[in-house]
């Protein structure tokens, strides 16, 4: 059987009861990062008493080996107690997981989710925005068309929007919705549960005011549901304005008005 387990995202004693309890009956812990989780392992030895009873084997299993490891797996490995836990957090929200669960079910091999901490509902919650249409995007492209792209539908999708993004582009980040959507409300968490956990809101300009020079360590970023989804002339002209590449352009301008991506191509080739 395979278990899938939350580990806190910061503060551990979010731990769960039950994720305490599927820890120290597992054979083999798949890890995000073995050294991560044994650290986990003696944090709840040391300070709650709570020991591994089994003698348990550590496998990396992570983004760059997810994949090949289950080329090679067979469901046989499955027999023994089997659990995952990425770094923090839920597996498969920006972390591994998923493949995992898909050869599970394509396989007819049992498996559960044990629920836990988990930081853009967390932020979501603690922005106070009242619209419960929601939308997690994760981290953005770091780059080029692509980000731009992803940035505007992030915008525009017409829901409360939740990225992930580092220190070191957190700062650009608010600049780039500042410059598209200066009056654009946001909520802005900081190192969620963490000891320097701090909360933002306001404009892009009013936060970027408030952080300083304080750039560091992991963030959250909700975005306030635009009013409507953008179909103005106003928001396409921003669009064209981007000088982003035919292709691109068309597929973002597809997603706003409802037209067809080729339409749209159409168009800008016609211009």
């Amino acid at each position: 059987m395979l278990t899938l387990v939350a580990t806190p995202i910061g503060n551990i004693a979010d731990i769960t009861l039950r994720a305490i309890d599927a820890l120290m009956r597992a054979d083999v812990l798949l890890c995000e990062d073995t050294r991560v989780t044994k650290k986990l392992l003696n944090i709840l030895e040391t300070r709650y008493n709570k020991i591994p009873l089994n003698p348990q084997q550590f496998i990396p299993l992570h983004s760059h080996n997810e994949q090949a490891f289950l080329d090679n797996l067979s469901p046989d490995f499955f027999q023994q107690n089997i659990l995952y836990v990425s770094d923090a957090g839920m597996p498969s929200v920006s972390d591994p997981g998923a493949l995992l669960v898909e050869y599970c079910i394509e396989q007819n091999i049992e498996y559960d989710v044990l629920p836990g901490a988990n930081a853009y509902l967390l932020a979501y919650v603690a922005s106070g925005f009242k619209d419960t249409k929601t939308l997690f995007i994760g981290f953005l492209p770091h780059k080029g068309s692509q980000r731009a792209v992803a940035l505007q539908e992030a915008l525009y999708s017409g829901y409360v929007t939740m990225l992930y993004e580092s220190p070191r582009r957190l700062i650009r980040l608010l600049e780039e919705i500042n410059e598209t959507e200066p009056d654009r409300e946001l909520f802005v968490a900081k190192e969620l549960t963490k000891k320097f956990q701090t909360y933002y809101k306001g404009s892009a300009s009013k936060i970027m005011k408030d952080i300083g020079a304080q750039v560091r360590g992991e963030w959250v970023v909700v975005l306030n549901a635009a009013q409507s989804r953008v179909s103005s002339t106003i928001s396409k002209q921003e669009i064209m304005a981007l000088n982003l590449p035919k292709k691109s352009t068309a597929k973002l301008l597809s997603k706003l008005s409802g037209r067809s991506v080729k339409s749209c191509y159409d168009e800008l080739v016609d211009l």
